[in-house]
């Protein structure tokens, strides 16, 4: 029997290159002791052949947390599952999903969308030496591909292969022509298209991703489908989002507000720094912290000019900005 992750598919913060790294999601579940965490896009080769530990390490505080793989190599894929099982991952998933030239190149991400079957190979290889449950995020479809057909074909293809758990990106991906930033943005979502999935394929845990902005929306939305994964608003507004997450289980948030975040951060600083860390590798994650929120501007120009070059006392200056005020209120 494979360990399962129970529930915490409910709300997931998505994989992002260069956002979701361990210091991101130390911070991120400070606010959420609920939410599915999901790695950077680790690729298969670099876990075969690269510093497994700088790769896959995490602490053991960051869990629920799954682990993204990236590939299109059944044998590597398979290779690279049965290395990160050691790690104690709560699942592992297979992009393909992102449109990026490097991920083209390599042949994996949405480009696969074009490929399902070679998708299934990979994906039955991983089910097999995972004992934790292996997931799939994809698009809707890629470039002049009719999603409406695409899609639930990809959906059908991947339930025969033994997928049982599925986040959809509601937008298509053009692999030529548009950046990866533009792929987040121009091409149109189709939610309805993802809803009717849900309808479709009741047996399949499905999640819905892209252009989802608050909270709210997030619950509009998981009256239809069995998850709600959120990416760059959880990142840039992370307590208006992480924040309250965790009533979507009917439990109480762990913090009273983004001041007590920041406070309870610092303890993680300063062991970072104590062994050898720099400050804005972990500080770059926070400046949203304060979105919308009075001293938000004064705390990230603090933490943007000096986090680089200072230690906990930039630190202490950027949160003074913050607390200054509230005792003047």
């Amino acid at each position: 029997m494979k360990k399962l992750v129970t529930g915490a598919h409910l709300l997931s913060v998505a994989p992002m290159m260069d956002w979701t790294d361990r210091h991101c999601r130390a911070f991120h579940r400070l606010m959420s002791r609920r939410a599915l965490l999901y790695t950077e896009m680790v690729t298969a080769p670099a876990v075969i052949h690269g510093d497994r530990g700088r790769l896959l390490d995490f602490a053991a505080a960051e869990q629920p947390l799954a682990l993204q793989l990236g590939g299109s190599d059944p044998d590597e894929l398979r290779a690279a599952t049965r290395i990160a099982a050691q790690w104690g991952y709560d699942e592992v998933n297979l992009n393909v999903g992102c449109p990026s030239d490097r991920v083209q190149s390599g042949c994996f991400g949405a480009v696969l969308m074009k490929t399902p079957q070679l998708v299934a190979d990979c994906v039955a290889g991983m089910i097999a030496e995972s004992p934790v449950e292996v997931t799939v995020k994809c698009r809707i479809g890629v470039d002049d591909q009719i999603a409406d057909e695409v899609l639930p074909q990809f959906l059908a293809t991947m339930r025969a292969a033994g997928i049982k758990r599925i986040a959809i990106h509601a937008r298509k991906a053009w692999l030529q022509g548009l950046s990866p930033k533009d792929n987040r943005e121009i091409p149109p979502l189709d939610y309805p298209l993802v809803h009717r999935m849900k309808a479709e394929f009741p047996d399949l845990h499905l999640s819905i991703n892209g252009g989802i902005e608050t909270l709210d929306q997030a619950r509009d939305h998981l009256r239809v489908m069995d998850g709600a994964m959120l990416g760059r608003a959880a990142y840039q507004r992370p307590w208006d989002i992480l924040g309250q997450a965790d009533q979507l289980w009917g439990d109480t948030p762990p913090m009273t507000g983004p001041v007590d975040v920041a406070r309870a951060m610092r303890p993680y600083l300063q062991d970072h720094l104590a062994a050898g860390g720099r400050l804005h590798q972990v500080t770059r994650h926070m400046l949203g912290l304060f979105h919308a929120l009075p001293g938000a501007r004064n705390w990230r120009r603090v933490l943007s000019e000096g986090a680089s070059r200072g230690g906990i006392e930039v630190y202490d200056a950027a949160l003074a900005e913050i607390t200054d005020l509230a005792v003047a209120d």
